[in-house]
């Protein structure tokens, strides 16, 4: 996690996300891939996250960047997850990219979908 707040249009990377962003990129021989960061309806709590590596921006992208690698979040999408951190975890379950999003006021157990106010 960031050690400064972020600001309520910002979306934040930790190190973790930073670095397995950078390795992915790299694996698919292309370091200046990005991670777009999507957010649809459906999954179990009204919303779910998606993820998937882009090499194109369009005009309402908005792109973050931490550590050299960038994550393109559209519009609409990051209405939703303004303010909000991505992560990369790694733990017994396995390894993802997790989303810490204040505007959730629910989430479901697997942790990739959502719901607000």
């Amino acid at each position: 996690m960031p050690d400064t707040p972020i600001p309520d249009a910002a979306l934040g990377i930790s190190a973790n996300a930073a670095r397995r962003i950078r390795a992915i990129a790299a694996a698919e021989g292309d370091p200046g891939l990005m991670l777009r960061v999507t957010v649809s309806g459906g999954g179990c709590s009204g919303f779910q996250y998606g993820f998937k590596l882009d090499s194109a921006r369009a005009a309402e992208d908005r792109v973050f960047e931490q550590e050299g690698v960038k994550v393109v979040v559209d519009e609409t999408s990051l209405d939703l997850v303004k303010g909000a951190t991505l992560d990369f975890v790694e733990d017994l379950v396995g390894s993802y990219f997790k989303m810490t999003n204040p505007n959730a006021v629910s989430t479901c157990g697997c942790g990739s979908s959502f719901s607000v106010v």
